[in-house]
């Protein structure tokens, strides 16, 4: 007979011939003794980020041991700013709470200007506003971009061979709209082709506009979707800018770049700078087109029964154009 191993097995009744399983060492949480934050959380359109950038430097001087960290809807605004430590887009912050909140020294502020009196009440600036709810002093902060070197390079995408003249008459490239004009924002067509055609001979036109917004003639139409610094790349290479209250004008303020701006919903005092050209629409005769507003006049969605002016000409007087 083949001689084998013979295998006899242990009953797990036997408690003596059973191992127990090794305990595993319990974590320790440290809080660190030395880092400090603040916390600054944003959200909103592209031009209330850009906004924002004026008082990256105030918050800084305000909290010179502390570590900035943003969370904001369109962090290509805040990137190669040497104030800030951490930037992080909304929704995309994992294990934020761990690393920054539990058992750390930080400061948070989430605010919301929109909601200040002088906001809705249109008699401070939004920056201002944001510096009450800040704790900072105003001093007619700016906005304030940072380009890197290849992103410097792209002002040559948007070089012609006539002079550059930008206009933007609609809200910028890929916002979803089902109109082709939106009153309270948009610059109205007959207006802006009569812009185009003052100026069509001595520029080439560049119209700024989004996949669904109107047709102008004399113009080369960008409506594609592209990055928004690549946007903001035709700021650089236009002679001219005649712009909406969009991201646009903000950037422009961003780089020190004076554009004229035509303001219809919206007022300069809260939104604009004292570095553009600002004109703003004539004061309309409300009857009682506002049946939806709350704490807003106008809004940018569903307001065309909001449209206070009947003619064309109740927007702008003629002076107003030709000033542009």
């Amino acid at each position: 007979m083949e001689q084998g191993y013979t295998y006899t097995p242990k009953m797990l009744s036997d408690a003596s011939e059973v191992s127990s399983p090794t305990a595993l060492p319990t974590p320790v949480i440290t809080q660190s003794s030395t880092e400090k934050y603040i916390v600054w959380h944003i959200q909103g359109g592209l031009g209330k980020n850009i906004a924002a950038t004026s008082l990256i430097s105030s918050l800084k001087e305000t909290y010179p041991d502390r570590k900035l960290i943003m969370i904001v809807s369109y962090p290509e605004a805040f990137l190669n700013n040497s104030f800030i430590d951490r930037v992080y887009q909304l929704g995309q912050s994992p294990y934020f709470f761990q690393d920054y909140i539990e058992n750390k020294d930080t400061i948070i502020f989430r605010h919301e200007p929109y909601h200040q009196t002088g906001h809705i009440n249109m008699t401070k600036h939004l920056i201002e506003n944001w510096c009450d709810l800040l704790g900072l002093e105003y001093k007619n902060q700016q906005p304030k971009i940072f380009l890197n070197f290849v992103q410097q390079q792209l002002l040559g995408t948007w070089t012609r061979e006539k002079p550059v003249m930008a206009i933007q008459t609609c809200g910028g490239p890929g916002e979803a709209d089902s109109l082709s004009y939106s009153w309270a924002r948009d610059m109205p067509q007959p207006i802006a082709q009569t812009i185009v055609d003052k100026y069509k001979d001595q520029y080439h036109i560049i119209q700024i506009t989004r996949q669904s917004g109107y047709e102008l003639t004399g113009v080369e139409r960008f409506d594609k979707k592209i990055s928004n610094i690549e946007l903001f790349a035709i700021l650089g290479v236009a002679k001219k800018l005649v712009l909406i209250d969009s991201c646009l004008q903000h950037a422009a303020a961003a780089f020190n770049i004076k554009a004229t701006v035509l303001w219809v919903g919206t007022s300069p005092t809260v939104f604009g700078y004292s570095l553009h050209n600002n004109i703003k629409a004539q004061i309309p005769k409300i009857a009682n087109q506002l049946i939806g507003s709350y704490l807003f006049d106008y809004q940018f969605e569903n307001n065309v029964h909001e449209c206070p002016y009947i003619d064309l000409k109740d927007f702008f007087t003629p002076d107003q154009i030709n000033n542009i």
